[in-house]
């Protein structure tokens, strides 16, 4: 879900994948692994799929869009989820009912013949299950890509390597990054290009999307305890649906009246069962680890073949020809032949 701070986010930059040539993003995993398994799809929502019926979608946009961002000299390091904050686990729970619900409403939908009814229910409808995630950091290490094994969110991993400046950016779909003190958010970096409109055959282009966090403090006036403040009120993943009437322009007006967050949480009426305190101060200081590798390798070729195409039937010619572009970014990256080196 992430924090729905959109309306007072300012300053964004709209940019092409090639502005990003020669740059480390840290990616949000799991935030990457939803966005395939939603969109790679067939025409009535169901998943791309072996023939014995293994869910493939995750594998194919793990493998061909992180292709994608290394033959533009973008250089992904993937960040996964660790153990979840005890305070999420109601956020698990009402993702898995409305899930359930989606599956229902996606099935009855392909009974109609409803086709357009039925691929937005299955957008919501599956789970990034265990398999799932355990193949998609096989892919990755297979291709030379840098996996991180955050200890808890991996969304604040990211942000926290970027704050470091092991990479120059967060990638993540959701403003959660900012929070954690990502200094850049690139947000659209894994669903770049076209975009179909819900129930309208009608296709816009989406572009990556630059996000600076100093200068959205700056210019809403605030800082970063400030703006996660912001966040808890509107809803975060931590108390989904935030305190009742507030959005994002009232939160803003809320924090520069009461600065201190006792003030301020002692002026709303709070209705969830977590300490808003402790969500707060998980956002300022979340669990991260100094234990990773931003370093881009060699791809085992010969292994990845065989693991796309022998175990999970993707199209052997596809996958060679895709293959060879990968050598070839990583010949260009490795050897500095990239004019963002420079």
């Amino acid at each position: 879900m992430g924090v729905k701070i959109g309306d007072i986010v300012t300053g964004r930059l709209e940019l092409r994948l090639k502005n990003l040539s020669g740059k480390k993003i840290a990616l949000d995993a799991f935030n990457a692994l939803y966005q395939f398994l939603a969109k790679i799809r067939q025409p009535n929502g169901t998943p791309l799929m072996t023939s014995k019926g293994e869910i493939t979608s995750v594998h194919s946009g793990i493998f061909y869009r992180t292709a994608n961002l290394l033959k533009e000299g973008i250089i992904p390091i993937y960040a996964f989820d660790g153990e979840k904050p005890e305070f999420k686990a109601k956020t698990i729970e009402e993702r898995i009912r409305v899930r359930e619900e989606a599956e229902e409403k996606w099935k009855a939908a392909l009974g109609r013949g409803e086709l357009e009814e039925a691929r937005k229910y299955a957008q919501a409808a599956l789970n990034v299950t265990d398999e799932m995630i355990k193949d998609a950091k096989r892919i990755l290490e297979l291709m030379g890509i840098p996996v991180v094994q955050a200890p808890s969110e991996g969304e604040a991993q990211a942000a926290y390597m970027a704050a470091k400046g092991s990479v120059w950016a967060a990638g993540s779909q959701d403003y959660d990054s900012l929070l954690f003190g990502a200094p850049r958010l690139i947000r659209n970096i894994t669903i770049t290009g076209k975009r179909k409109i819900p129930r309208k055959n009608i296709y816009v282009d989406v572009y990556p999307e630059l996000i600076d966090l100093e200068k959205v403090l700056r210019e809403d006036g605030i800082t970063r305890g400030q703006l996660i403040l912001i966040g808890i009120l509107v809803g975060s993943d931590y108390n989904p649906g935030g305190v009742k009437g507030i959005g994002a322009k009232k939160a803003l007006e809320l924090v520069k009246k009461f600065k201190k967050p006792e003030i301020l949480f002692s002026k709303v009426k709070w209705e969830f069962d977590v300490d808003p305190m402790a969500i707060y101060e998980f956002f300022l200081d979340p669990p991260t680890t100094d234990e990773y590798n931003v370093e881009i390798r060699r791809p085992d070729s010969e292994n990845l073949i065989r693991f796309m195409v022998e175990e999970h039937e993707f199209s052997e010619d596809r996958v060679k020809r895709v293959i060879n572009e990968i050598e070839e970014s990583y010949k260009m990256i490795a050897g500095g032949g990239l004019e963002a080196w420079f």
